[in-house]
């Protein structure tokens, strides 16, 4: 998008377009697989608080993340190849700021209805797939801390999993109205994919951030600092 808005010549290989596609569905099923790991972590630190040091160690950190991104590029892989497994027709414009994998498989020649039904049983499967998981650990959560005696620690649990909540919410729910959305029910693909690629990678990171107690002392120091020059 951002090289579309620089740039008067707006074209792409097909090799590229595919190589476009496969990355964007490759990072975005491997941030939905990290959320559903940032779930189960939160459930072994809320549900078994003294066995977590043993359970979530480095190691396990890091095949953890090893398979996160191996199954988020398997889907992308698969997705990329329903799409770019046959010919396509003239005329070659994709409608769209990127090659879209609906706006791709609409060029075409074969069956394109039976090809996005099959990308879509994909996405669904992958999307529906992690959200249940994380629904799941959730459902563990709050009966673990629905019987915390004290307020205070039922706050301190809920505190923990408030950004990691708001994230899932914003991304989870952008990303089903992107590839859930049933053919034909109206409104514009490229309008609707904007926030989902523009607004929710910019405010994950923000979220997460002010959760941050060092970047909470940061942000607070910044605003003293311009408050006493602005006086």
């Amino acid at each position: 998008m951002l090289a579309d808005l620089l740039t008067e010549k707006r074209s792409i290989s097909v090799p590229g377009c595919g190589l476009q596609m496969c990355f964007f569905l490759g990072l975005g099923g491997t941030n939905c697989i990290v959320l559903t790991l940032m779930g189960y972590d939160r459930f072994l630190a809320i549900c078994h608080p003294l066995r977590y040091p043993l359970l979530m160690t480095n190691v396990v950190c890091g095949q953890l993340v090893v398979s996160a991104w191996a199954g988020g590029f398997l889907i992308s892989v698969t997705e990329t190849a329903l799409v770019f497994g046959g010919s396509f027709c003239n005329p070659n414009l994709i409608h769209h700021f990127f090659c879209h994998m609906r706006a791709v498989v609409r060029l075409s020649c074969l069956d394109s209805d039976l090809t996005e039904l099959l990308v879509t049983m994909v996405s669904v499967s992958g999307l529906m797939g992690t959200f249940l998981l994380i629904v799941t650990t959730y459902v563990f959560i709050l009966s673990t801390v629905f019987r915390i005696p004290s307020a205070e620690g039922k706050q301190k649990a809920f505190s923990t999993c408030a950004s990691h909540l708001t994230v899932v919410i914003v991304h989870f729910g952008f990303a089903a109205i992107v590839y859930l959305k049933p053919e034909g029910s109206g409104g514009d693909d490229t309008l609707i994919a904007v926030p989902y690629t523009v607004i929710t990678p910019s405010l994950s990171p923000l979220i997460f951030s002010l959760r941050n107690r060092d970047m909470k002392n940061a942000f607070r120091k910044l605003l003293a600092k311009r408050s006493f020059w602005n006086t």
